[in-house]
């Protein structure tokens, strides 16, 4: 949860910065935005059930390839393109929301009822300090680079979820 809305905020704040150096209106910006935001919330309507369907590692697996898939689009396309930005920018959102929805789960099923609120709550700070961080950082990368490197850093950094499961799961079984 905490990588996903790292990688998440990143992005999404240098993405009206790189669409108005290539462009772009405020109400093309604000349109990409909206449409991330909807990918953000709307899903949730059907990751929880993914999630019991299919497992919550197989959703933490979903955002992790999600991100990277967001990172590439964002990454490889052109910047005068409204398409591509929106498919990046809605990727990105889903990616969100699956590590959010999946990540949520997996503490539920992984803490006792007398102690969830205080991990959920310990969570969600280091989630409010991964996303102030990723803001900020995302502007020194971004300057310092391009926004196709920021999007491919977050992506390949969205990946890392893959083995830190597998990881998590291996010292479970110890």
């Amino acid at each position: 949860m905490v990588t996903t809305q790292l990688v998440m905020v990143a992005i999404m704040t240098m993405t009206p910065v790189h669409m108005e150096h290539h462009g772009h209106s405020m109400s093309a910006i604000g349109l990409v935005i909206g449409i991330h935001v909807g990918a953000m919330y709307l899903p949730s309507l059907f990751t929880g059930v993914l999630a019991d369907r299919f497992g919550r590692k197989a959703i933490v697996f979903a955002s992790g390839f999600t991100l990277l898939l967001a990172g590439c689009v964002g990454a490889l396309a052109p910047g005068d393109s409204m398409v591509f930005m929106i498919l990046a920018l809605a990727l990105l959102g889903l990616g969100w929301n699956f590590g959010l929805i999946s990540g949520t789960a997996l503490i539920i099923d992984s803490t006792d009822p007398s102690t969830r609120a205080k991990t959920q709550g310990t969570t969600d700070v280091f989630i409010a300090l991964a996303g102030a961080s990723g803001g900020a950082m995302s502007g020194m990368v971004a300057a310092g680079s391009s926004y196709a490197v920021l999007s491919l850093t977050g992506g390949i950094l969205a990946l890392l979820l893959v083995p830190i499961v597998f990881l998590v799961d291996r010292k479970k079984e110890s």
